[in-house]
């Protein structure tokens, strides 16, 4: 049976075990401390796709009881970067270039990413994301640019409360 929340999941070959292991442990392994305060668990990552979740908490909702929509873009902004580097041997320091979001209905439990790419050039790599709730029910969309940067030598985060 197909999962609801990830339609996109069957178009993007698995990746071997060599070049899925280093992404076992994002975000939380390599200062990426914003994306690991929002508490994102990365479920999946294939050559050229990773699926994301925001698990849903009091804190992340706006007024009205949703999902604020900064946490909806951190959300996405993240769940892409293991779809790049999952094309490179080491990891590359990745930036944001463009960023767009449209939001089409409010997400009131988990939110569910899938973030792929459509286009990869040397240095600048075109992205796609859809963010869906629990029932699969599409609830944004966004189109992202990346640069792609340096190989980076990463260093674990520190733990809180140790200078």
């Amino acid at each position: 049976m197909d999962d609801p929340t990830a339609p996109e999941r069957s178009r993007f070959a698995e990746l071997a075990a060599a070049q899925a292991d280093p992404w076992a442990n994002f975000p939380d392994d390599h200062k990426a401390l914003f994306p690991s305060y929002l508490g994102l668990i990365l479920e999946e990552v294939r050559a050229d796709y990773a699926r994301m979740r925001l698990p849903f908490r009091a804190e992340l909702t706006q007024p009205a009881g949703m999902m604020h929509g900064g946490a909806v873009v951190a959300l996405v902004d993240t769940c892409v970067v293991p779809a790049i580097g999952s094309a490179f041997e080491e990891r590359r320091a990745l930036f944001t270039i463009d960023l767009r979001t449209d939001f089409m209905a409010p997400v009131m439990g988990d939110a569910i990413a899938e973030g792929w790419i459509e286009k990869r050039g040397r240095s600048t790599v075109f992205c796609r994301a859809a963010v869906r709730d629990e029932q699969g029910e599409l609830c944004a969309t966004a189109s992202l640019v990346y640069k792609v940067g340096r190989a980076l030598k990463l260093q674990t985060a520190p733990t809180p409360g140790r200078a």
